[in-house]
């Protein structure tokens, strides 16, 4: 006799009041994360949002590493901080002025602000050859410093507004050129001598800041469609260029002084072999000091930092701590942590920038989101390569973070043509014409951007003006003479019969 099976027990009810555990689902937040990309102004968010945070701690990094100085120098620990602030509520003001203009209005600017550039620079070289020369440093309320113009109170560095200039005019021009570009005639006039002239006026004196300009016309080079060929070409004449400038800091490039020690080969010698810290110190030597004690104070920061304030470099142990070395002050005091958030941050900025120049539909604004976008990560490697100790250093402030009022008013204001290119997406433009924002905030921050592919409308006919005389009547079809040199026709026909 068999006995029969057990019963199975139904599955213990779950409590009402205990929810199933969640379990994380990398899948879903993929899917998740592509959702909020596809959205039509999410280049316009991670844009604001990247540039805001940069911006936020640079305010923060900048008081932390200026505050024992200023204080010992002068009783207020916050006298850096306030300018900074100053210049960064000017920078929003441009940032607000760009974001608002359409790209029209930047192709009209592109040729004054280049040449407001290239006078800038002439003035700046002109007076520190003075200075090598007769010792002239100011001329009435004009003064000059190796790489700022001074006119009273208000400091001017023109290499910024020459980076912003060739954006824009460098945009302008191989716009224009279109599918010219693949013949060197059409880059050798006049994008090669602008640009060489530039790379003379800013390199002499600041071969960091020529790289950035470099970086830049690499970006737009690309973002144009030019060949690999150019850029070989490109390449051997800009490495010939830069062993040029590093040989001519011999002659007074770059510290103003004739006969000085040629500190650009000193730190690339020191960059390719560089000495124990201790021999460094022991002997006193040249072009290391900063490099060691860079390392040192992102060694000590470790993981997660000393905390924010307590560098100890920052007592007077690091030149220019506030400025070009306060990615070592940030890695002191917030680690490699705060160093991977600044690194994101920049990638995001990067991201955002290419994807503008990928999705917007007009080869200008394209071009200048592409240069823009190689113009502030380039300047950011070149200036973190140059701290760490992966790259020659060179003296690039680190864009939105370094003290420095122009740099970051000029940048700013860059930032807010790539907004207003963001907004000029085609599907950002549908978006914000399809559900507009309130009237008054379209007036206070941003005008609504015009919808793609929209065309003027026609021209209306001209008006009749008589008869025509019947020798300036046009034929026929089947009367027209064949295209080509025609002796027998008179030079006084009309404008549209002479085009033809």
């Amino acid at each position: 006799m068999t006995s029969d099976p057990p019963a199975r027990r139904a599955p213990a009810a779950t409590p009402p009041g205990d929810p199933p555990a969640a379990r994380w689902d990398p899948a879903g937040g993929l899917a998740a994360l592509r959702g909020l990309l596809a959205r039509p102004l999410a280049s316009y968010y991670l844009l604001l949002s990247s540039v805001g945070l940069l911006l936020l701690i640079g305010l923060t990094m900048v008081f932390s590493a200026t505050s024992v100085k200023d204080f010992a120098e002068g009783g207020d620990a916050s006298a850096s901080l306030t300018k900074q602030g100053v210049f960064a509520v000017i920078g929003i003001g441009a940032f607000w002025a760009c974001q608002r203009l359409p790209a029209r209005t930047f192709r009209a600017m592109s040729r004054p602000a280049l040449g407001v550039a290239v006078a800038l620079l002439l003035t700046l070289n002109l007076f520190v050859a003075l200075n090598s020369l007769f010792g002239v440093t100011s001329i009435g309320p004009l003064r000059a410093e190796l790489l700022s113009l001074s006119l009273g109170p208000i400091s001017l560095q023109p290499v910024e507004v020459a980076k912003f200039a060739l954006v824009l005019w460098g945009a302008h021009v191989l716009a224009r050129k279109g599918a010219a570009l693949g013949w060197w005639k059409e880059l050798a006039t006049p994008l090669f001598p602008v640009v060489g002239l530039l790379f003379v006026l800013v390199g002499f004196n600041d071969l960091g800041s020529m790289l950035c300009l470099l970086a830049l016309v690499v970006g737009l080079l690309w973002a144009a469609g030019v060949r690999g060929r150019v850029f070989a070409a490109l390449t051997a004449i800009g490495l010939a260029g830069v062993g040029l400038l590093v040989a001519a800091a011999s002659l007074g490039a770059g510290s103003g002084s004739r006969g000085a020690d040629n500190y650009r080969l000193g730190r690339l010698t020191m960059w390719l072999d560089p000495p124990d810290p201790k021999t460094c110190f022991e002997q006193q030597l040249d072009y290391c000091y900063q490099l060691v004690q860079a390392r040192y104070a992102i060694g000590n920061g470790g993981w997660f930092g000393v905390g924010l304030g307590q560098s100890s470099l920052k007592w007077n142990y690091l030149p220019e701590a506030h400025n070009d070395f306060i990615f070592a002050i940030l890695a002191e005091e917030l680690g490699v942590v705060g160093c991977t958030v600044i690194l994101v941050l920049f990638a995001v900025l990067a991201y955002t920038g290419m994807r503008i120049a990928r999705r917007v539909e007009d080869p200008f604004r394209r071009l200048a989101a592409a240069g823009v976008t190689a113009w502030l990560v380039g300047q950011a490697v070149i200036n973190i390569g140059g701290v760490t100790g992966l790259l020659p250093l060179t003296g690039v402030p680190l864009p939105f973070i370094s003290d420095g009022g122009s740099a970051l008013v000029v940048t700013l204001a860059a930032i807010g043509m790539l907004a207003s290119f963001a907004r000029a997406e085609p599907d950002a433009a549908r978006a914000l014409h399809a559900r507009p924002p309130a009237r008054w905030v379209r007036l206070v921050w941003a005008p609504l951007p015009p919808l793609p592919g929209r065309r003027r409308s026609a021209t209306p006919p001209a008006a009749d003006r008589g008869s025509v005389p019947r020798s300036r009547q046009r034929r026929q079809d089947d009367q027209a003479a064949p295209r080509g040199a025609r002796p027998d026709r008179a030079r006084a026909g009309a404008a549209s019969e002479r085009r033809r």
